[in-house]
C-alpha cells in the first residue's frame, strides 16, 4: 500500500462493528487491519469510507457518527465527516460533500 489513508481506533465493544463496516463500505478495495490490542488500524490505499448505515446494521443499533470521533485516537489522511458518512482520502483528492472536519484531532495529513 503506497499511500495508506484511515482511523486508528481505540479499543472497545463497537471496534469490530466498525471494522466490519468499513470493509463493506469498500468493495473491491484492499482493507489492511491491524489489531495492535490497546487499538486497531485500518487502512486503505488512497480513501477509505464508512456509513452510519453500515455501522449501524453491524451494531444491531443506533449510531451517531459524531460517536466515531471518540473512538479514533488518531488517522492517517484527511478526514471529511457528515452525519450519514465518514471519509478518509489524501490531501488534494476529489472532494466529498461537504467541509472537511477539523476538530483538532491527531491526524496525519498526506
Amino acid at each position: 500500500m503506497s499511500k495508506p489513508v484511515g482511523p486508528v481506533l481505540r479499543m472497545s465493544d463497537d471496534v469490530d462493528a466498525i471494522v466490519a463496516a468499513i470493509v463493506d463500505d469498500n468493495p473491491g478495495q484492499e482493507v489492511t487491519i491491524v489489531d495492535r490490542g490497546a487499538y486497531t488500524r485500518v487502512s486503505g490505499d488512497g480513501e477509505l469510507r464508512v456509513t452510519r448505515a453500515s455501522i449501524e446494521r453491524h451494531l444491531g443499533r443506533d449510531f451517531e457518527m459524531r460517536q466515531l470521533e471518540g473512538l479514533m485516537s488518531a488517522f492517517a489522511g484527511r478526514i471529511e465527516m457528515t452525519s450519514e458518512e465518514a471519509r478518509w482520502r489524501l490531501k488534494g483528492g476529489n472532494p466529498a460533500s461537504g467541509p472537511p472536519l477539523t476538530s483538532g484531532r491527531a491526524g496525519k495529513p498526506a
